[in-house]
């Protein structure tokens, strides 16, 4: 799995917040990337929708908190992150429900 990289719209930006945009990202990127290491470790067969709550749950918690509540990643991209947590995750071991 590639390691997700967060990239912000300078359209969406202030001008503060575009003169800070690389250590904003760099910042961004390293909790997303803590998050995703942290819940590929600990996932127990947990639903994608599950996993992306997760995922943005523990970037937020990474954060400032000024920085967590502006922090608004794309939904689709976050879901395919814990898309890519639950393929990669060796489950063999996780007991499934009967149907």
């Amino acid at each position: 799995m590639a390691e997700p990289q967060v990239t912000l719209d300078p359209a969406g930006l202030n001008p503060v917040e575009d003169k800070l945009r690389g250590p904003l990202e760099e910042q961004l990127t390293s909790a997303l990337r803590a998050a995703t290491d942290k819940t590929r470790h600990t996932y127990a067969g947990e639903s994608v929708d599950a996993v992306a709550e997760t995922l943005l749950r523990r970037t937020k918690s990474a954060l400032h908190p000024d920085i967590a509540a502006g922090f608004h990643p794309d939904p689709a991209e976050l879901r395919h992150v814990a898309e890519q947590i639950v393929a990669d995750a060796d489950t063999g071991d996780i007991p499934r429900p009967r149907a």
